[in-house]
Parts: structure tokens; C-alpha cells; sequence
């Protein structure tokens, strides 16, 4: 049973100077979080990557960097690396020094990106989205099997008997992490990669399907059942009390989402009736006091059978404390109830 954190690095909005918190004080925050999330017996931390204002972290690496030495036990991964615009040769060296660095606790996330900030940003054409992914990601599974390496793609300059340095002291774990596209879960499942389905919206139930495709994907493949690995990521914030999340987060939140929906034509504002379903025990947001996120926690691991789930703490920039306290709540009440009723320490 695994238990994470994640978060994006949203910096803080203050809506009286319509300006951001600083990146430089954002990022020190994230350290001393994770650090209590690392002392406190959390499982893993996910950092995600964004090229934006409202952001502070466009290289995931950097911070994982920053937390391998700082923390001892919890695992590091990106949540994710935009791979598509990536250079996978220069991403598996960062990893590997970043994985010696912190003892082997170090993994790659790697995802097609919902924002598109990094491609025009890196020279990539948006109309090879598709086949980006796939080449680069073809090229860090094959860095991460072999050690000459040749390779020639459309997009990267080929390799020709090329062996990159540093060598890794052992395989760097990579998962896919995928929204809700069957494409993107049958290539996970055929190349037999473990898969982190991000669940922000909706039912959870609704996603059923997908992960009984994948299992059956897999199986289908010859993969070791016992290498199997599927995740759950999503919103999620623990308050005192529903009502108090509501209050507190709420304003937070629906400022975050109403920026994304403008920027995507979503059309009408995020409500507050909308905030309060998706608190629901059918609902996607995983928030409220914690033996009902530790509940919502418990019924989606069980509907999936799946023992991994991601906790994404900071969307809309709540404030350092009220993102330490959320992890400490997780941490010392929503985790050990879970972890209870699967029977794992």
C-alpha cells in the first residue's frame, strides 16, 4: 500500500494586488512541506512540471534535486515530466545523478501534458503531440535498458554506439501517468509500464473501465502480475471539519479552475455547488475532514483494487500552513486509517 503527496508548485494569489507570491519563497516552502512529509512516514512525493505564471516549477528534477538529500525515506518522482518536450537523454542523466544522490529512492513520471506551455517554448510543433511522445518515450526506455545505444528518430539527432554517462546503479523506475484516454492506457499496459490515472472530475467509478482495460492489457502482454503497479491521483485537502474546507479552500480552488476554464472556453464558473459534489463520497475531490478522505480513499482503492494513491495538495496556492496542516492531517490521521484497513503498516 502506497500513500503520496503531489503537487504542482501553484504559487499563491492575492486578489487585492492581483499578483503572485514570489517562485523563490514558493520553492522553499515545498522543501520544508516535503521534509514533514518525509518525517512523518509518507510514502512518496510527486513533483509536476509547468511553464506558466502561476506556477513555480518548470523542472521537476531541480526540486527533486534540492529534496535528495534533504529527506531519507520518502520516494521522489516527477508527477510529470512533459517528456514530448523533453530531451530524454539529458532527463535520464538528471535522473540518475538524482537517484545516487538520494540512495535510489528516485522515479520518472512521464506524461503527454494537459498544458502546452512547453512546446512552443522548446521548438516543438503541437501537431506532432502524438508521435513526439512516443519517439522520446521508445528513446528513455531504451537508455534505461541498454547501455551502447543506437537509436535514430525524427524529432532528436540519432545515437550511434553512444554510451551515456553516468552509468545508473540500477533501473530508474518509469511509470505513465494518463488522464482519460484508452490510447494512452494501452500503450502503458502493453510495454507493461505501471500507470498513475489522474482523477480530477466526475465519478471515480467512471474510470472502472479503463483500469479493467489496462489490467487486461497487461495480462494479455505475458507481464509479471506481480510488477503490476496502478495509481489513483487527485485533488485533495484535509481540513477540521467539510465546512471549514469549504470556507478556507473553496475561494482558493474555484480561482484555479476558473483561470484554466477561461484559458479553455469552458465556459460558465466554477461553483461552489460543483465544489460540494465533488466533496461527496461519489464525487472526485477528496476533501474534507480526514476520516472522509481517508473513507473516499479506502472505496476507490477497493473499486479498483489498486493499492497506490496520490494525494494532489496545492491546487489554487493555498498557503504554506494550510498545506503543512493538510499533510499533517494525511499524514498522522487519513494514512494510518487507510493503512489500517488493508492490513499495511
Amino acid at each position: 500500500m502506497e500513500l503520496g503527496i503531489g503537487m504542482f508548485g501553484d504559487l499563491s494569489y492575492n486578489p487585492q494586488t492581483n499578483n503572485y507570491q514570489k517562485v523563490s519563497e514558493r520553492l522553499k516552502e515545498i522543501i520544508e512541506e516535503v521534509k514533514l512529509a518525509d518525517e512523518l512516514g509518507i510514502d512518496s512525493f510527486s513533483m509536476g512540471e509547468h511553464h506558466r505564471e502561476d506556477y513555480a516549477v518548470p523542472s521537476p528534477e531541480i526540486i527533486l534535486a534540492a529534496l535528495a538529500t534533504t529527506t531519507h525515506h520518502i520516494r521522489l518522482t516527477s508527477g510529470v515530466n512533459v517528456i514530448s518536450s523533453a530531451d530524454p537523454v539529458k532527463l535520464f542523466q538528471d535522473y540518475v545523478m538524482i537517484d545516487m544522490l538520494s540512495g535510489h529512492r528516485v522515479e520518472i513520471m512521464a506524461g503527454r501534458g494537459s498544458f502546452i506551455e512547453s512546446f512552443p517554448i522548446f521548438g516543438y510543433n503541437l501537431a506532432d503531440y502524438n508521435q513526439l511522445f512516443e519517439e522520446k518515450l521508445g528513446l528513455l526506455l531504451e537508455l534505461r535498458s541498454k547501455e551502447v545505444i543506437n537509436w535514430q528518430g525524427e524529432f532528436r539527432p540519432a545515437l550511434h554506439n553512444q554510451i551515456i554517462y553516468p552509468r545508473p546503479e540500477r533501473e530508474i523506475p518509469v511509470s505513465i501517468a494518463v488522464g482519460g484516454t484508452p490510447s494512452s492506457v494501452l500503450r502503458a499496459a502493453t510495454l507493461g509500464l505501471p500507470i498513475v490515472f489522474a482523477i480530477i472530475g466526475g465519478n471515480p467509478a467512471q474510470f472502472k473501465p479503463l483500469i479493467d482495460y489496462y489490467k487486461e492489457v497487461y495480462h494479455l502482454h505475458g507481464h509479471d502480475s506481480n510488477l503490476m503497479r496502478i495509481g489513483v491521483h487527485s485533488h485533495t485537502f484535509v481540513g477540521d471539519s467539510s465546512d471549514a474546507v469549504v470556507r478556507d479552500y473553496f475561494p482558493l480552488y474555484a480561482h484555479a479552475m476558473n483561470k484554466i476554464g477561461r484559458e479553455r472556453g469552458w465556459g460558465s464558473s466554477y461553483t461552489q455547488t460543483s465544489f460540494m459534489a465533488g466533496m461527496g463520497i461519489n464525487g472526485a475531490l477528496y476533501m474534507g475532514e480526514a476520516d472522509h478522505v481517508a473513507e473516499k480513499i479506502i472505496r476507490t482503492l477497493e473499486l479498483f483494487e489498486i493499492d497506490q494513491y496520490i494525494a494532489h495538495l496545492d491546487v489554487g496556492g493555498p498557503s504554506h500552513l494550510q498545506i503543512m496542516k493538510t499533510i499533517e492531517l494525511y499524514g498522522t490521521k487519513v494514512m494510518p486509517v487507510v493503512k489500517k484497513h488493508f492490513g499495511s503498516d
